[in-house]
């Protein structure tokens, strides 16, 4: 298997583009977005990583898509649509929610598409020659999505047509805006599908489904930190063996649409390529799992031969076995190190700054954990002190500040921190518990002006001090 080459020494940001502050009910690729690209320059950093882009569907997750390929339209900026003479301002003016830090998706649901719907009657794309090119760029999965999502909703299929268009052509430039500044994107991508999505229903031969095409068996994770049950994902289960027969054809689809989308790909749950946890359908919890054997580099090779230059960031958190070590470093993936968890022993822990090695990526956390100052506000007491001591800090409230220094100045080849620990963030601005729907799941974004200036010189200074 062919290595691949390291990162270089840097820092960089999570946040997800709906966490971006947004005048339309979510963050989407206008002003906003380049102002957050302006801060991390200033910021002295080099990734800014995001959320899978994908539609969502029920509970609003974005690891629970209507397809691995489109994008959400929530993203499309309607103020670009507006100065395309495609929508009057009297039209998306009004309330897009009550509360300015927290997304009301419901209303979204009721008000975005009828405002994209307007756009799109009043388009007159048909038959231009970029949109004839966005066609046939995107045509093996194109067509079955609009198919979808026309049954789905009271919208015909050359609406969702119109959509991707928007979506893609604003990505593509907002992304070409970051990288001409020096800033790469990280993208995110969930190992599994949803069950409800255009790709199960294009292609239920390749997953484990009944002839009723209903899942055999589904995803999840045994018991854990999070859940006493495990996480009962219910993803159905790709058909690894039928997959390999064509040399994971769909894969290499999948991935070579992606490379077009990120700068760096940070696969979700690399453990699954190993070994995946398989759960009868119609369990109420993950308990009655069991582990199966993945692809594992079968699959690796078949990723790495669309790749095009781009790198790949492993998952390497929850059963992690001697198999998955051993594949991830066979192909270099630099594996992830969330400190959030390495005060909960002693000094030895492999997620200390201390006991790091090469070609790793320190975060904070996930996006699935809470963010530090919620999480050593009511972590055990002995916790607590020894973050203290081993930081070097006298009082609670200065860990997550030193927490993220730690990171800055170890050995790790790139160090990522949400912006909610930036901002010293509490649980108010968690962005998911996992093994939970609704709630304030999803929901949470940055305020105008909360990542200003100051804070921009505050990072910086950590970038010049540690060489990054």
């Amino acid at each position: 298997m062919k290595k691949q080459k390291p990162l270089a020494r840097s820092a960089g940001t999570l946040m997800p583009v709906s966490s971006l502050p947004s005048p339309y009910g979510i963050g989407a690729f206008g002003k906003e977005a380049y102002d957050f690209v302006d801060f991390l320059v200033k910021a002295g950093q080099k990734y800014w990583q995001v959320l899978p882009l994908g539609p969502t569907s029920y509970g609003d997750s974005p690891y629970q898509s209507f397809s691995a390929f489109a994008g959400n339209p929530y993203f499309i900026d309607l103020d670009a649509l507006i100065l395309e003479g495609l929508l009057k301002k009297s039209e998306v003016a009004g309330s897009w929610g009550d509360d300015p830090v927290y997304i009301d998706y419901h209303l979204l649901y009721q008000k975005r598409y009828k405002v994209l719907k307007k756009a799109f009657d009043r388009s007159k794309l048909l038959g231009t020659p970029e949109y004839k090119a966005f066609l046939e760029e995107h045509d093996s999965w194109l067509s079955g999505y609009a198919d979808f999502m026309a049954k789905k909703e009271d919208y015909p299929p050359e609406f969702w047509f119109f959509c991707q268009y928007y979506f893609f052509k604003q990505w593509k430039k907002l992304k070409d805006y970051a990288n001409g500044l020096g800033i790469e994107i990280i993208g995110d991508i969930p190992i599994y599908v949803a069950l409800d999505s255009a790709d199960v229903v294009d292609n239920p031969e390749m997953f484990l489904l009944d002839e009723k095409r209903k899942p055999i068996n589904v995803a999840g994770v045994p018991p854990d930190m999070f859940s006493a049950d495990g996480q009962l994902w219910g993803n159905p289960l790709y058909d690894w063996d039928k997959m390999e027969q064509d040399d994971f054809a769909w894969w290499k689809r999948r991935m070579s649409h992606t490379v077009k989308l990120f700068d760096v790909i940070r696969i979700d749950h690399f453990v699954g390529i190993v070994h995946y946890f398989s759960i009868p359908a119609g369990s109420t919890s993950a308990k009655p799992g069991v582990w199966m054997p993945g692809p594992g580099e079968k699959l690796l090779n078949a990723i790495n031969s669309v790749m095009d230059g781009k790198k790949i960031i492993a998952e390497d958190l929850g059963e992690v076995s001697n198999a998955v070590i051993r594949l991830r470093d066979k192909a270099a993936y630099p594996g992830m190190k969330p400190m959030i968890y390495a005060f909960s022993t002693d000094g030895t822990h492999e997620y200390l700054p201390g006991n790091f090695v090469k070609n790793i990526v320190v975060y904070a956390g996930t996006h699935d954990n809470e963010p530090l100052a919620g999480y050593f506000a009511r972590c055990k007491q002995r916790e607590r002190q020894f973050a203290r001591k081993y930081l070097n800090v006298k009082r609670n409230a200065d860990i997550p500040w030193a927490v993220i220094r730690s990171g800055y100045a170890s050995c790790a080849d790139l160090a990522v921190f949400q912006i909610q620990d930036y901002l010293n963030l509490g649980d108010e601005a968690r962005i998911n518990i996992p093994s939970t729907l609704g709630g304030l799941n999803w929901r949470w974004r940055l305020l105008p002006g909360q990542a200003d200036l100051a804070l921009a010189a505050k990072i910086k200074d950590l970038c010049d001090t540690y060489g990054r």
